[in-house]
């Protein structure tokens, strides 16, 4: 299995942090955040990462290198204009080669088993599966709604209110078989939650919801931001 991590983000609401920085590289813990997610994926035995970049795109690689000195090989995509995830992640069909990939939202950081979310995976036998917590918001994410063997029967992208029926939504984690890449089109700028997911449950395409039962933090505000570092040091193997 390879790994996409996507990091093309403005950071526009970590401002002044990102002034210089994309909002990957503001410091937890006393490393930047996207330095967790690649020590965790080569602790998880993930060698080849790919990383998208559009905001400052010369920060991550002067930093990281080839990766070569935190055990991995990373390999960059640099993008001219931001794009929306899917389309970020369209990017890496000739990296991923065949291969199932985990997909990770930089601006997050978590505790996770990947090898317990790619052998639920595994089982379930679907062309992507989808971490999942429980939010305060949900109208900011995308909810879903399962049948009792976790199989996906419902997406719905940032919902109305009068539309939420559950606080079950998307967590910012996959696991994607390479068939995946058919559904993302190169003359169109899509999005996972508001175009492929939909599409994949249109064409009846399986694809399963995996709970998070651990810690789990967007730290796409200041105030994210700030908490992820205060609670850093009171939890163990965050991302």
């Amino acid at each position: 299995m390879k790994a996409v991590i996507l990091c093309a983000g403005l950071g526009t609401r970590l401002l002044p942090l990102t002034k210089d920085i994309p909002k990957v590289m503001v410091e937890i813990g006393g490393k930047p955040l996207l330095q967790h997610h690649i020590e965790w994926l080569a602790k998880e035995g993930i060698r080849e990462i790919g990383i998208n970049l559009f905001y400052l795109p010369e920060v991550v690689p002067s930093y990281f290198g080839n990766g070569s000195k935190f055990g991995v090989n990373i390999h960059y995509s640099h993008q001219s204009t931001l794009s929306e995830t899917a389309s970020g992640f369209k990017r890496f069909e000739k990296f991923a080669d065949g291969e199932r990939c985990v997909v990770i939202y930089g601006d997050n950081i978590f505790q996770l088993d990947l090898k317990d979310l790619e052998l639920f995976h595994e089982k379930k036998g679907g062309i992507a599966t989808i971490t999942l917590r429980e939010w305060e918001n949900p109208t900011a994410k995308g909810i879903v709604e399962m049948d009792n063997n976790y199989r996906i029967l419902k997406f719905k992208e940032k919902p109305k209110a009068e539309e939420v029926t559950t606080n079950l939504g998307n967590a910012g984690v996959y696991i994607f078989e390479s068939k995946l890449f058919d559904y993302i089109p190169t003359d169109k700028d899509y999005d996972f939650g508001k175009d492929i997911f939909p599409k994949l449950l249109e064409e009846n395409q399986n694809l399963y919801g995996y709970r998070l039962h651990g810690y789990h933090l967007d730290i796409g505000t200041l105030e994210m931001l700030e908490k992820a570092r205060k609670d850093f040091n009171q939890y163990e193997d965050l991302v």
